[in-house]
């Protein structure tokens, strides 16, 4: 990946008949290299927004460039990008190597060379052992891998990627999207992958736009995206986390948030004025079990509202003032709803928005 812009979306607008507004002045610029997911629930905008990218979808207004080069009125197969949607579209007459070598001849290359893209693409996508079969002889996650072998044949300077893993079974997808991170980034395509699965996101992207309602809350790494969001709507959608009500108070030189039964340092660098209303954010990580008797910062006495033993651990749910919060104990641990306990909250961790 490097830092030079290859696909740069200016102020893309996609209104339909009935004035639904599918995407609201999309802005977003994706690296020469990059592997960017376009992350959100169905109906948010994401696939839209990647068939406009491609060609297949109309744009309202707004502009397309693939570096410097406008590319909206560029037929869809000259703009020399390749797609793989959730249904595979093999050819069922041809055989796995055939489907592979599908593109390369279309592009007449010589016979040698074919053959020999053609088996790099087998070996990578661990296909030898099916090379003569037909997809209908294959599982759903070989004819993925056969899908997406053809379209990396053609070598496509930007890569469209639309739900591709969702069909298959968990423990597939997850040794898929291992393997394809590591190809993507071995052939160096710029790739928009499209999903609604979190961990798919974290795993393959170097960068995440996460999209609601026809617009972009956050693009950044999914390290960011996750310890540091910016919006409500990104805190709550990524990962499982704990919601508290604040205020903001001035204390001299010092912000501090008051939950109603804690007042927490804010270390954050928004401005903020006295008696701002603001949402406290903990994931489950950053919350633990305090021991008997614990005291200072960051504990909070609570009492338990339920233990349920979770095999690697137990989640415990507990009443802190007017709130529910849930974390996670070690699976040793034996709490009744009614309990007393104490939690010790890691303050650096606290996200405040």
């Amino acid at each position: 990946m490097t830092d030079k812009t290859h696909v740069s979306i200016r102020h893309i607008n996609k209104v339909y008949g009935d004035g639904t507004h599918a995407l609201r002045d999309i802005c977003l610029d994706v690296r020469e290299g990059e592997i960017l997911v376009l992350l959100g629930s169905s109906g948010c905008g994401k696939s839209t927004l990647l068939r406009t990218i491609g060609g297949l979808e109309k744009k309202t207004s707004g502009e397309i460039y693939f570096y410097d080069q406008e590319i909206s009125s560029v037929p869809v197969e000259k703009r020399n990008v390749g797609f793989v949607f959730q249904n595979y579209a093999l050819f069922p007459t041809m055989t796995v190597r055939q489907n592979i070598a599908f593109g390369l001849k279309l592009r007449k290359l010589p016979r040698e060379q074919i053959e020999q893209k053609v088996q790099q693409l087998l070996d990578m996508m661990d296909l030898n052992p099916y090379a003569g079969k037909k997809p209908g002889q294959l599982s759903g996650g070989q004819q993925q891998r056969v899908a997406i072998a053809r379209v990396l044949a053609i070598e496509p300077k930007v890569l469209l990627m639309d739900e591709p893993l969702t069909a298959l079974d968990a423990k597939l997808k997850e040794y898929l999207r291992i393997q394809l991170g590591k190809q993507l980034r071995q052939f160096g395509i710029t790739t928009i992958y499209v999903t609604h699965d979190q961990l798919e996101a974290m795993a393959l992207a170097d960068r995440i736009a996460i999209m609601n309602g026809g617009i972009i809350e956050q693009v950044d790494t999914p390290a960011a995206i996750y310890s540091r969001p910016q919006t409500d709507f990104v805190a709550q959608f990524i990962g499982k986390i704990n919601q508290l009500p604040g205020t903001v108070h001035k204390r001299g030189d010092q912000t501090v948030v008051d939950t109603g039964f804690v007042h927490l340092p804010y270390r954050g660098n928004r401005e903020y004025r006295e008696g701002d209303p603001v949402k406290v954010y903990l994931r489950l990580e950053d919350m633990a079990l305090a021991a008997p008797g614990a005291r200072g910062e960051g504990v909070i006495p609570a009492k338990v509202t339920q233990c349920i033993f979770m095999g690697a651990c137990c989640q415990v749910g507990a009443r802190i003032g007017e709130s529910e919060v849930y974390f996670e104990a070690p699976n040793t641990v034996t709490l009744a709803p009614g309990d007393s306990i104490a939690i010790q909250i890691n303050e650096d961790k606290m996200i405040v928005v």
